[in-house]
């Protein structure tokens, strides 16, 4: 799917995941699937940057049994990282969510040009 660079593209994103997974009767957390999705999309609404107008593009995919889902922008990949925040710190925790949550997860170039972040979430199908 790809949305417009907006904070209400958030809330559309989460949507759209659940309506277009609930035939499938996922094994893994739907919620905890969602949380993820909305960090990635939030993190690539505020980093991505272009000259042109651009979108925000969220893909998912079956890789056997798991459950793989991108997120693509056109940011820079070596801007990609985990931060540690400070307790009182507002932001900075969503790649920390992602990483204790998801069985994997990685950045790097996008097939798009820029920046790709997925997340992997295992057993999400049963064999």
């Amino acid at each position: 799917m790809t949305m417009d660079p907006l904070p209400e593209s958030v809330g559309i994103a989460r949507r759209r995941f659940r309506k277009l997974v609930a035939p499938y009767d996922l094994a893994c957390s739907v919620d905890d699937c969602v949380l993820m999705i909305s960090e990635l999309v939030t993190n690539a609404i505020v980093y991505g940057r272009s000259e042109e107008p651009w979108v925000v593009r969220v893909a998912w995919f079956r890789e056997g049994t798991s459950l793989r889902v991108e997120v693509h922008n056109p940011g820079f990949p070596a801007n990609v990282r985990m931060r540690r925040p400070e307790a009182a710190d507002a932001h900075g925790r969503g790649l920390l969510l992602v990483d204790s949550i998801a069985e994997s997860w990685h950045a790097g170039p996008s097939r798009f040009g820029g920046t790709v972040v997925s997340f992997v979430m295992a057993d999400a199908w049963a064999t």
